[in-house]
């Protein structure tokens, strides 16, 4: 694809065996006058997803000057690669207890010029899912970060540049899906950056206020103690759907950061006024505070 004065092209696959074994890939380059050299992106990845074991790799390249154009890119210049494995066994011995979960990754992402460690993030999980659909884990987490920047995570508080190595762990219980109201509640405590932080939320929530009419709210609560201060920021959200007919539906997104002192919205109307072909009206939202 191009416009004239830039193009993309590339090939991509998901190959799917038996119902539990998958490989995905993709190879991509752009092409932009002025710009040469580290302009390609590709991905290999392989997925064995069993009941009682699962596997997982990946590998990911982002060039610094892949630049897709009509595309978004999240991040650039990287190197990304991921492993990770599961062991789930189904206890006979405890009727209370549905399955186990036993979970380890690993996640390196490296500055794709240069191979210096920009991210990574070691992880061990631990889950319980109870008979009642209930679910109850611990997750330990191993953290690095390189700030190639100052970073300001609150008011009057700066992060120089430097890497940084943390560890932090994480106790979560949600509630099934078939309550009126789930969700999942987490403590997570631990190191962030040069200081500690405790995060107490509620997340993945849905109320059914009635048949047709539903609410998402989600809420974190975040207390955070740095050698350049002590400050806590709260983050509140809420997602709004309400079904007028099977092809009409409103939905809506509210939120709010004290941090930036900012609430906004995001309001949308989808109305599929024939089969294949929809009518989206959006109203976006955001107010200082």
């Amino acid at each position: 694809v191009g416009d004239g004065s830039n193009q993309a092209y590339g090939v991509d696959g998901t190959f799917a065996f038996y119902d539990n074994i998958s490989l995905v890939g993709y190879f991509a380059k752009t092409q932009t006058p002025g710009v040469s050299g580290q302009d390609t992106s590709y991905q290999g990845r392989f997925d064995y997803a069993g009941d009682r074991y699962g596997v997982g790799v990946e590998h990911l390249v982002v060039g610094d000057n892949f630049i897709p154009e009509v595309g978004f890119l999240r991040r650039d210049d990287f190197r990304r690669t991921y492993a990770q494995g599961r062991f789930s066994p189904r206890p006979r011995s405890i009727e209370r207890v549905r399955q186990f979960r036993f979970e380890a990754s690993l996640d390196y992402i490296l500055i794709a010029d240069t191979n210096i460690l920009e991210t990574r993030k070691n992880q061990l999980r631990f889950q319980a899912e109870l008979e009642n659909s209930d679910r109850f884990g611990v997750t330990f987490n191993d953290n690095y970060e390189l700030l190639e920047a100052p970073f300001s995570p609150g008011p009057d508080v700066t992060m120089p540049i430097g890497g940084y190595d943390f560890k932090d762990v994480e106790l979560s219980y949600s509630f099934g899906q078939q309550r009126r109201i789930n969700g999942t509640v987490s403590l997570q405590t631990g190191g962030y950056f040069n200081g500690d932080f405790t995060t107490l939320g509620f997340r993945r929530a849905r109320v059914a206020l009635t048949r047709l009419l539903s609410v998402e709210p989600s809420i974190s609560i975040n207390r955070i103690d740095l050698p350049g201060g002590l400050f806590t920021t709260t983050l509140a959200r809420s997602r709004v759907t309400y079904t007028l007919t099977p092809r009409i539906f409103f939905g809506g997104l509210l939120q709010y950061n004290d941090s930036t002192e900012s609430l906004s919205m995001n309001l949308r109307l989808r109305w599929e006024y024939q089969p294949g072909s929809e009518l989206f009206v959006v109203y976006n939202d955001q107010r200082d505070t």
